[in-house]
């Protein structure tokens, strides 16, 4: 039965060993916003800030759409640019997200600071429920060891005569076998009492020798070398109180 125990408490503590996480880490370094009065930026140049600014605009509005929650139910605006469909799951998905916005404290950056604290703003208003990425099969397989371990368990019971099913194939507890358990933790402080109680008694008998051959050593001192054969025979009695210790 011990034997049987300790198996089913191993296999319950290797259940975890069959889990599969999946998870995924992205980090997205969003490039500003351009203002090409102030960049004056020609060409190719200008084609890249035009592109940068049209992706943080798409960005924009899906975090609109996914920060208000009268919009929330509406379609969300994923395919609009390249970015909001590659932090699709970092924004709306099952996913924890965290933007770091980086402003200026120059004077002449506060419009662009402004517009920055206001996008973080709307970021802020986004929440999402997380819940573990976890593979089915190992979920399924993990519910199945469970079921096995709960089953052995009562196989056991049945075993040790802790279940029984009566004539009408209704299950029950069986009394006796409480009843023999009360009766076994009953017996073991019965011992663990006769232990203390013999340990006490090994005690009082060997403070009671030492009261005795004190006795007789003051005995022995009285006579002193007066009378050789009592003093030969309290001898012999304390060499067999030392024994007795």
């Amino acid at each position: 039965d011990n034997a049987t125990d300790n198996r089913i408490i191993s296999e319950s503590s290797e259940m975890n060993e069959y889990e599969t996480l999946t998870a995924k880490f992205h980090f997205v370094d969003l490039a500003g916003s351009e203002r090409l009065k102030r960049t004056g930026a020609t060409g190719e140049r200008a084609k890249e800030g035009i592109s940068i600014n049209c992706g943080l605009l798409a960005l924009g509005n899906v975090i609109s759409a996914l920060g208000d929650k009268s919009k929330k139910a509406t379609h969300v605006p994923y395919r609009d640019s390249k970015l909001t469909r590659l932090l699709q799951d970092s924004l709306g998905g099952n996913s924890q997200t965290l933007m770091i916005a980086c402003v200026s404290p120059s004077d002449r950056d506060f419009m662009e600071t402004l517009n920055t604290l206001k996008y973080a703003n709307r970021a802020r208003n986004i929440k999402n429920k997380v819940v573990v990425n976890q593979d089915r099969a190992s979920q399924q397989i993990n519910a199945l060891r469970s079921e096995i371990a709960r089953l052995q368990m009562e196989l056991m019971e049945y075993k040790t005569g802790k279940r029984i099913i009566d004539e009408e194939g209704v299950e029950s507890i069986n009394d006796m076998f409480h009843e023999n358990a009360m009766l076994q933790t009953e017996n073991n402080n019965l011992r663990v009492r006769i232990k203390a109680m013999q340990e006490t008694i090994d005690a009082l008998r060997a403070r009671i020798t030492q009261l005795m051959s004190d006795q007789a050593n003051q005995v022995l001192a009285r006579t002193g070398e007066g009378n050789e054969e009592i003093s030969n025979m309290i001898h012999n009695y304390i060499k067999e109180i030392e024994d007795l210790r």
